[in-house]
């Protein structure tokens, strides 16, 4: 049984992170940030193979971040915008909230003028 109160989680957006944890991904992710590339042109940019890009941009494709096009003989990759727009919501609103507790926290006014310093303890000396 599923509790009522756990937030839901997006299948897809878990499915991007876990994917782009991955350095090559996340180099190729980064790669097609400027625009459709070919499979033959990323592999030329990145220590891997062919073939190991190939693997990398159909995992990406399978998590919603790449989709490609048929150019000719060749495909190219691009970043699937929709799959960016989820990672961006999912950061912009982690942000958000993160920011507003800081604000709130910063905000907070502190007892006893002491502007969240510890006080000094004074140790009573005997003579």
């Amino acid at each position: 049984m599923v509790r009522a109160n756990l937030p839901l989680v997006d299948a897809y957006l878990q499915a991007g992170l876990d994917a782009l944890a991955d350095s090559t991904r996340m180099a190729i992710f980064h790669k097609l940030s400027g625009g459709p590339i070919a499979v033959n042109e990323l592999a030329r940019m990145l220590p891997v193979t062919r073939p190991a890009v190939s693997q990398h941009l159909k995992v990406l494709k399978d998590v919603g971040l790449v989709s490609d096009t048929k150019t000719g003989t060749r495909r190219l990759y691009q970043l699937d915008p929709e799959g960016v727009a989820r990672l961006r919501a999912h950061f912009d609103q982690m942000w958000t909230r993160a920011l507003g507790a800081f604000q709130e926290t910063v905000e907070k006014p502190t007892g006893g003028g002491s502007h969240g310093k510890p006080g000094r303890s004074t140790r009573s000396k005997s003579v």
